[in-house]
């Protein structure tokens, strides 16, 4: 099957390196993305919007579904959650199965993060100060040398651009929540309870939820176990 992995804020397609070869081991075709503005240090980030990386993941989707005759499954950590979400609404009968790595469905004029300190028309990663205790788990220190060597200022209108959604149908598209910083238990205490950060999700009709206790970077600190878990969430779904 094919996977497209998006990934979070700050990373290109190589942060799902040591993620993908339990993909691959299980016969999968990997697609991992670089997107608009994250494709160096260098890279103009001035004019990218929200939109834009959405359009580059629905694209993705139509070449490979396309080429192959299949729906294909989206992987989205972070920030990319909400990109995948808006591309299953753009495509929702090209998606077999979204899954979303410590994130979630983004619901229509939500914003991804406009909280965060900006340079201009970039958002850079900002000093490890700034993140709370739960993100930065399992983060050695090597492990932060390596994120903030290889991490790419974010474009501002990605962090603070509203979502745009209009196909309902994307609600019938199963989901797979991978819960890292907080247990899932606390993510259906939220959904019972109505909580607004998870009122999109709530509208989901299938969901699974899967738990892997580390940070926010599991792809960093959890990278096998990670790609085990993915490789589950697909095959469960041909």
């Amino acid at each position: 099957m094919d996977i497209i992995l998006v990934p979070g804020f700050w990373l290109d397609a190589s942060s799902w390196r040591d993620v993908t070869p339990a993909l691959e081991a299980a016969g999968h075709h990997v697609h991992p993305l670089t997107l608009p503005g994250l494709e160096s240090v260098d890279a103009d980030r001035g004019g990218i919007g929200l939109r834009d990386h959405v359009d580059v993941v629905v694209a993705a989707v139509d070449t490979l579904s396309e080429e192959s005759g299949e729906r294909v499954v989206l992987v989205g950590h972070s920030g990319g959650g909400a990109i995948i979400h808006a591309a299953v609404d753009a495509r929702p009968d090209r998606v077999a199965r979204a899954i979303y790595v410590d994130s979630g469905p983004l619901g229509a004029g939500g914003v991804i993060n406009d909280e965060l300190p900006s340079d201009g028309d970039d958002v850079p990663l900002p000093p490890w100060e700034l993140f709370e205790d739960a993100d930065l788990v399992d983060l050695t220190d090597e492990l932060r040398v390596q994120f903030r060597s290889r991490a790419v200022p974010e474009p501002l209108r990605v962090t603070s651009d509203v979502q745009e959604l209009n196909d309902e149908r994307r609600f019938d598209v199963p989901v797979t929540v991978i819960a890292c910083e907080f247990p899932s238990s606390l993510l259906r205490e939220w959904i019972a309870g109505g909580h607004p950060y998870v009122a999109e999700l709530a509208r989901v009709r299938e969901v699974e939820y899967l738990d892997l206790p580390t940070g926010h970077w599991p792809q960093f600190t959890k990278p096998a176990e990670l790609g085990d878990l993915l490789v589950g969430a697909v095959d469960r779904q041909r």
